[in-house]
């Protein structure tokens, strides 16, 4: 009785986790695809916080007092700090989870963490 109750468990806590994933062509790979980072360098100011303000730091997201994956993201400092997990999220399309970012808006993202990720 005790392992059909932890074999339950076991596929109910599965079953969340796989709930969870944005789509069925997730894959979580820990490999994201380059990206096409030519013409100017871009900015955190101009280019990336427009996108993270627009599309991560929201209700249920990344705002202020958040615990979801890096915690908050309303600063410099903050995306800064979870710039690993960002560039990863945002390659692989995993994140943001309501909405898809275009090509270009990835691109201003996962260059801009590429380059170093600049307060700029």
């Amino acid at each position: 009785m005790k392992k059909m109750h932890l074999l339950l468990s076991l596929m109910s806590s599965l079953f969340l986790i796989l709930s969870c994933s944005k789509g069925d062509s997730d894959t979580g790979n820990p490999n994201p695809p380059p990206a096409t980072c030519t013409g100017p360098a871009k900015s955190f100011s101009s280019d990336v916080n427009p996108l993270i303000q627009s599309f991560c730091n929201k209700s249920g997201c990344h705002a202020s007092g958040s615990t979801n994956g890096p915690g908050p993201l309303t600063n410099y400092s903050q995306v800064f700090s979870a710039r690993a997990v960002i560039r990863n999220a945002v390659a692989t399309g995993l994140m943001p989870k309501d909405a898809t970012l275009t090509a270009a808006q990835k691109n201003a993202i996962v260059c801009w963490i590429d380059s170093g990720a600049p307060n700029n």
